[in-house]
């Protein structure tokens, strides 16, 4: 996508082989990028959120794999490095998915041939999740298309937390059939949650919608239903940390208020994802891990002053305690679709078995066939 009317991707190597990220912690604000020189670097650009967004955490652990065997490619140093990594934020599946991929590629490599092998392989790992989720904003495209025909007025779309290309290496999941529809002439605007605590929303999802040219309006969080009930949602389109193999889908926390709200007004409910996103191994949402972040989060707020400084100011009583988990679980039922790279399915085991026959079912899932 574009910034400033340059093309950029959220992660690339160097040519002395660091890895260059947007360092996703300034934005709106400033836009910068970081390089990253080691193991530890891109672990705590990942902890941190200097990168974020399940593809793009899938993406800088292929990097910080690379990044290890640079410097020992011993089959014990990248087991650890992997475990490092995976530690890092356990909701996201693509990171777990990226971490397995990398292992598999580099195991009959000769050790003095891994390092360059890891950062061939890195590379195809970020072209594949560009095109997939080109794909997915292909998909997409025919459901504002659909709609936009049969409106008067630009097409409503509502996101929550950020799903763009900021959320992946390009274009994203969420927000890339907005993109496509941008790009098609469509006319389409999009309602963009702020996402509290972080306000990915309000900080990301706006930042690239501007800097691309689509119409958006930041709200808060909880205006959502109250627009779905006046008719000023047409479609709801999120993404996915991680989505079991029975299409329950995990996504910034919010997101399942935003499904009953949907459900309630008789308002689309999307989701947006890759493959590499799907946890087969899973077929109940209660079972995915829910990341808990720091307090701080919540109780402190980050932004700009009038002078032009950034700061961070406490908006919680010193005496509150506050909890912080970042996910939560929408249940298949109020998902109307899933929106992936192969095509468009029901939230379901049959709707995405029919996409991906290929992949492996779940032992509790396979144990109940007759």
């Amino acid at each position: 996508m574009r910034v400033s009317g340059a093309h950029y991707r959220t992660i690339w190597p160097t040519s002395t082989g660091a890895v260059r990220v947007i360092d996703q912690s300034r934005l709106p604000f400033e836009f910068t990028t970081v390089d990253l020189e080691t193991l530890d670097d891109a672990a705590s650009a990942i902890r941190a959120m200097v990168v974020r967004g399940a593809p793009l955490i899938g993406a800088t652990a292929a990097y910080g794999l690379a990044l290890a065997a640079r410097r020992d490619a011993s089959d014990a140093r990248l087991d650890e490095a992997a475990q490092t990594l995976q530690a890092t934020r356990p909701t996201a599946h693509n990171l777990v998915w990226a971490l397995e991929r990398m292992r598999r590629a580099l195991a009959a490599v000769p050790e003095a041939e891994r390092a360059e092998a890891a950062y061939a392989e890195a590379a195809r790992l970020c072209d594949e999740d560009a095109e997939r989720c080109r794909s997915i904003g292909l998909e997409g495209l025919e459901l504002i298309r659909r709609r936009a025909e049969s409106a008067a007025r630009p097409v409503n779309v509502l996101t929550h937390c950020n799903a763009g290309w900021l959320a992946c290496v390009d274009w994203g999941t969420a927000l890339a059939p907005v993109y496509a529809a941008h790009d098609a002439g469509i006319a389409v605007h999009v309602w963009v949650d702020e996402t509290r605590p972080r306000n990915q929303g309000a900080a990301l999802t706006a930042f690239e919608l501007a800097a691309h040219g689509v119409p958006h309006t930041v709200i808060a969080d909880n205006l959502g239903g109250h627009l779905m009930q006046r008719g000023r949602v047409d479609l709801v389109i999120v993404g996915s940390d991680r989505t079991t193999a029975a299409g329950d889908v995990c996504n910034k926390v919010g997101t399942y208020l935003k499904a009953l709200a949907a459900r309630d007004n008789d308002v689309p409910f999307y989701a947006a994802l890759p493959a590499s996103t799907i946890d087969w191994t899973l077929d109940r949402g209660e079972d995915i891990p829910i990341e808990e972040r720091p307090a701080v989060e919540l109780t402190h707020v980050t932004g700009r002053t009038a002078g032009g400084a950034t700061e961070t100011v406490r908006v919680v009583p010193e005496t509150s305690p506050a909890l912080n988990l970042a996910f939560d679980v929408t249940p298949a039922r109020l998902v109307t679709a899933l929106i992936t790279e192969r095509g468009i399915c029901a939230a379901s085991r049959t709707g995405l078995r029919s996409l991906y026959p290929d992949r492996p079912m779940p032992r509790s899932i396979a144990a109940a066939r007759p």
